[in-house]
Order: structure tokens, then sequence, then C-alpha cells
């Protein structure tokens, strides 16, 4: 009995021996493995060491402390560690490992980028875990050139082979600078969660909080701008668009594709010089997407100035230039904005919403200070805005040392197609009255060069009478202290048969009268819209007159008329009616002559005088052929003569 007893106290000590030397075995491997690994980053050029390591067999928990690398290059990332520890450590191939979770402390990251301008950056990470992790045993190539662009597609090109259900960083600090010319700053990062991160995809990015203070470059005169950002999520991004936007060679890829499904934040608030504020309760975009061929940040990038140098005109028009492709190469699907407070010394204003969803973008609820009081716009919308189109435009009017030309004014009808804004109300002047619109509305298309063919135009407002306007003093003077208008006007111009039809044209003037117009050209070529004036003129020569409506209804108008007059002449109000009736009899018989169609107008011009209240009705009809520059000589030089090319009919009724 006593020798079995000492043959398993034998047995024992052996298998703890046994396991003891097998946990040795393993910790030394795993040492050399990771040894390895530095030895690599060393043979490079690089300085790399590391402090204790240790494996622990029965949970295959690696640990490694005081991680350093300091690359041969100074502009490349500096990378320290306190202490990572990964648990339930695999290593299903040679290329790559895996572990249950990931733990790292005491995480530093220094960049240097002496491109174009200098930037210093200093990230530090208290700690940081990652669950489920599956990764590459080395680093998969190294940056080029040590430009930031470089970085950035070496960070993707490394985030691309890892996978993990979970990354959690806690605090995130980082300090900026860039120099006295383009300031310097601390941003921190707090509560950071990625979940579900597969080979450069990520289902969800959330963050708690991002506040930062920057210190804004400006000579002799420092300032200072804070800002706090919270709930900022990210949902379903692609980095892979992205990789191949930021290849060296460039890419051909001409299609766009998605890089973020949406990036929404609850709210962001911003303060800047004394009594500055602005506060914005939340925004989103969604579907953002590149196209890698257009989407060249590396250009940009090369064309900023070097620290302290002034772009030259031609610079800064190649720079815009570049900016108008590189946003070629970026779309956003819809954008939401909400409510915004600007709060300044003059006082506050708020914009409840700004949105834009696919070509169109919309400012909505504007409420402003004015030094002469609140300005309110209900809604203000541009229709088929583009970024890249407006820069172009923008970069088309500095030509150096000579004003924009007309064509060049012209492009902007290239950048938008319409603009609308509803709901105005302003101060006018220093009065107590106030400005309103209900609708002004502006659209355009048709594009001959930049020249518009089609065109409309609908204004719906109020605005005081101006006493001071001399031209406005029979109004005020009749006691109407505010002109209500209401004007539809619409153009059209048809190339297939170079009918031009000036349609609806029609304007309101409320309490004084209504007027409705219809004009029609003949054989309008293409060739007049233009903004040479010497080759418009000559087309113009082809132009024929068609056939133009009048209806006018009085609506007080007449009324108004007659009592200036009374004042003027100092006589009674029938009595100045009559005199204006009997002025435009005898007029009207000079230029009318013979003509019983143009008798017949001047009959119905004094009728529509005489009784208030009616309504004039014009038609003029050409009876042949007539050219419109020919027309206009006529009406200048012989009246009568202008007149007898129509066949007129002219009516009144109530």
């Amino acid at each position: 009995m006593k020798r079995i007893l000492i043959g398993l106290i034998v047995a024992a000590a052996l298998g703890a021996g046994g396991w003891l030397g097998f946990n040795l075995y393993v910790q030394h491997r795993a040492t050399s493995e990771v040894e390895t690994a530095f030895e690599r980053l060393r043979a490079g050029g690089s300085k790399a060491s590391h402090g204790k390591i240790t494996f622990a067999l029965a949970t295959r928990t690696l640990t490694i402390e005081d991680i350093a690398v300091e690359p041969a290059q100074p502009q490349f990332a500096t990378f320290k560690v306190a202490k990572i520890t990964a648990v339930r450590v695999r290593q299903p191939d040679e290329a790559r490992f895996s572990a249950d979770s990931i733990e790292a402390s005491g995480v530093e990251l220094g960049f240097t980028s002496t491109e174009r301008i200098t930037v210093k950056a200093n990230y530090k990470i208290p700690q940081i875990s990652a669950r489920d992790f599956s990764g590459p045993t080395r680093a998969d190539g190294t940056p080029v050139a040590g430009s930031i662009i470089d970085m950035y597609r070496f960070i993707l090109a490394q985030y691309g082979t890892i996978s993990a259900s979970e990354i959690a960083v806690p605090t995130l600090a980082v300090n900026v600078d860039a120099g006295r010319n383009a300031g310097s700053g601390d941003y921190v990062y707090s509560g950071l969660s990625v979940q579900n991160v597969n080979r450069g995809k990520i289902e969800t990015a959330k963050m708690d909080r991002v506040t930062y203070t920057i210190d804004l470059a400006q000579p002799g005169k420092p300032a200072k701008m804070t800002g706090e950002m919270s709930g900022l999520a990210i949902y379903d991004f692609d980095a892979t668009a992205v990789r191949a936007a930021l290849d060296q060679q460039g890419s051909n890829d001409d299609n766009f594709h998605r890089i973020y499904r949406r990036i929404s934040v609850n709210s962001y608030v911003v303060t800047a010089a004394p009594g500055m504020r602005m506060q914005v309760d939340g925004f989103t975009f969604d579907d953002i997407a590149i196209r890698p061929s257009k989407f060249r940040p590396a250009e940009i990038i090369a064309l900023v100035p070097a620290d302290g140098a002034i772009p030259t005109p031609a610079q800064s028009r190649d720079m815009i230039a570049r900016v108008a492709d590189f946003f070629e190469g970026f779309q956003i699907g819809k954008v939401e904005i909400g409510k915004q407070t600007v709060e300044t010394p003059q006082g506050t204003g708020r914009l409840s919403a700004v949105k834009y969803d696919q070509d169109k973008v919309a400012l909505e609820g504007l409420d402003m200070p004015l030094p002469q009081g609140q300005l309110k716009i209900e809604r203000f919308a541009l229709k088929s805005f583009s970024a890249a189109n407006l820069m172009r435009w923008a970069a088309s009017l500095q030509t150096s040392g000579q004003p924009p030309s007309p064509d060049q004014m012209l492009g902007l009808f290239r950048v938008l197609e319409g603009a609308e804004i509803k709901g105005v109300v302003a101060p006018y002047k220093n009065t107590r009255q106030l400005f309103t619109v209900d609708t002004i509305s502006l659209n355009w298309g048709q594009l001959v060069g930049s020249i518009p063919s089609r065109a409309n135009l609908v204004v719906k407002m109020v605005t005081p009478t101006d006493p001071a306007n001399p031209a406005l003093q029979p109004l005020t003077m009749a006691g109407i202290d505010k002109l209500a208008i209401d004007l539809d006007l619409g153009a059209g111009w048809t190339e297939s048969t170079g009918a031009f039809a000036l349609a609806p044209a029609t304007i309101d003037l409320g309490s004084l009268a209504r007027a409705q117009a219809r004009l029609a050209l003949a054989n309008v070529p293409r060739g007049l819209f233009t903004t040479d004036p010497v080759q418009a003129m000559g087309q113009a020569a082809q132009v024929e007159t068609g056939a133009f409506e009048l209806s006018l209804r009085d609506s007080g108008v007449v009324d108004l008329i007659v009592a200036q007059f009374a004042r003027m002449q100092n006589v009674s109000r029938d009595t100045a009616r009559s005199a204006i009736v009997e002025m435009i009899r005898a007029q009207g018989e000079k230029i009318a002559g013979s003509s019983v169609d143009a008798r017949g107008a001047v009959a119905a011009l004094a009728g529509f005088v005489e009784t208030s209240g009616q309504t004039l009705t014009l038609k003029l009809t050409p009876r042949a052929k007539v050219p419109l520059m020919q027309l206009m000589q006529l009406i200048q030089t012989a009246p009568d003569s202008a007149l007898a090319q129509f066949r007129i009919e002219a009516s009144t009724g109530l």
C-alpha cells in the first residue's frame, strides 16, 4: 500500500512538473512570436520595444506591457500602449489570429504631417476593448510617402482586415496643432461604441458626446471657439469605395457607391466670440455616396498653399475647379437639419429647419433681427441646386483684371433652375409698417447657351406706399398706404416652330386694377438668345409680330387718376373726368386718322374712363406679316401707320 501511495505522489509530481514545463514552453513560444513581430518593425528601421509578456495556457490569455513603436520616418505615427490583454487567443492559420476579447490601456498615438502645412496630432485613449476579434498577424503594407492621405489609406487597409462584434472606447482625447496660421485645438470623444465590424464595414457606431476647444489663428487678435456634439450615430459604413478613392494611382470607377446609410446627431452647440452662440437641435444625412473617379481629396490637399503663402488668382481658380470636381464625386440623398438658434450681440436669430432632397435645398422658419426690426421668412428654396456647378460658375467669374462678362454672369442660370420664397414679413425702412410677401417664385429652363428660353415669375406681395417717393405720392394722397401686388408672368419659346409667347401675363394691384395680356411673336431664331448685342440685333430682323391681347379691369385706378388730375387743375372731380375723356378723344383722333378700328379703340378707352369699374378689352391681330423691328420704328415715327398694320377689336363692359 505504501508503494502505491508513493507511486501516486511521484506521478502527481511528474504531472505538475510536466504542466509547469509545458506552460513555460508556451510562454517562451508566445514571447518568441511577439518578438518576431517586433523584429520585423526594427528591420524596417523603426524603433520597437515591449515590456513583460505573459501567456496563461488555461485561459489562453496573452498580455504584453509597455509597447512602444517609433517609425524610422518621422512623419509616420508613433504608437505606445501601457498594456494589452487578449483572452482566448487562437490562431486558425499563420496569417490571422482571433480572440474572445482584447483590452488595451494607456494607448497613445502621435502623428506629424509636413505636407503643405505642418500638422501635429496626438491621440490618447485610456482604455479600448473589443469582443470576438479577428485580425491579421501583421500589418498589410505601410504608407508610401507619409502624407495624410497615405496614412488614412493605410488605416483603412488595416481596418478592412479585421472583424469584431463590438469595439468600445470610453474616452478619446486628441490635440491638433496646425501652427500659427491654421490654429490648434483639443477634442474629447466620449462613449464610443462600434457594433459588428466586418472587414471594412460597420453596422452601427455611436458616440455619446464630442467636445472641442479651438484656438483660431488671427494675428494680433486671438480668438477661441468651443463646441459640443451629442448623440452622434453612424449606420452602415462601407470603406471599400473610400479606399478606392484614396488609391495613389487613382480610380477610374465612375459609379456612385454608398459609404454611409445615415449619419445623425441629436444636438450641436458652438460658442465663439463673446456673445456668439449657435445651437442646432439635431440633424441627419442619408445615403452618402462617393464616385471614386471624382472624389480625389489628395488633389485638393496638394493645392493648399504652404504655411503663410497667399494663393494667386490662378491658384484660387484652379482650387475652386478641383473642389468642384470633388463635389461632383460626392452625393447625399437627403439632409434634414433641425431647429437652429444663433445668439449675437445684436439679437437672436432662429431657423426652424434646413432640408435637402436630391437637388432641392430649402430653409424654413427664419426669424432674425435687423437694425429696423425683425425679419421673418417662412420658406426659401433653391431648385436643382448643385454645389459643383455653383463653384464652377464662381471660378469663371474670377478673370484676372477684367470684370465678368454678361455671358459669365448669366451662367448662374446653369447652376439653378429656380428659386422660391414664401411668408416674408420684414420692416419697411425706418417706419412701423411691414413689407410682406406671400409668394415669390421664379423658374426657368430650356437654356440656349446661358439664356433661358422658358421662364415663369409669380409674385404675391404687399408693400407700403412710401410718401417720400414722388411716383407714389398720388397713392398716399388718396389714402392708400399699402399696395397689394399679384403678378403672374410666363414666357416660352418653341424652337421647332420659332414661336414665342408671353402668357400668362397678369398683374393685379388689389384696390386699383387688374390687367391681363398676351403677346405672340413668330419666326424667332435660336440665334436671338445671345449676350452679343450685334448678333441679337441682326437676328431680331427675322422676328415677326403676332397677336396682342389686353384686358384691363378698373378697381379704383380711374378714380385715383381723376382725383389727382382734379387736384392739379384745382377743379371738381366730375370736371376733371370730363376733361380727361375729351383729351383721350382728341389725341385719339390724331392717331387713329381714318382707321375705323382705331377710332373704335379710342371710343372704348374714353368710355372706360368715363364710367368707373369697367373692363377694357383690346385685341390686335396682324393683317399680314409685320416685322418686329419695322413695327418698333413705325411706333416712333408714324403711330397711325403702326396701328394700320393690325385689325383692332376693342370693347368695354361692367
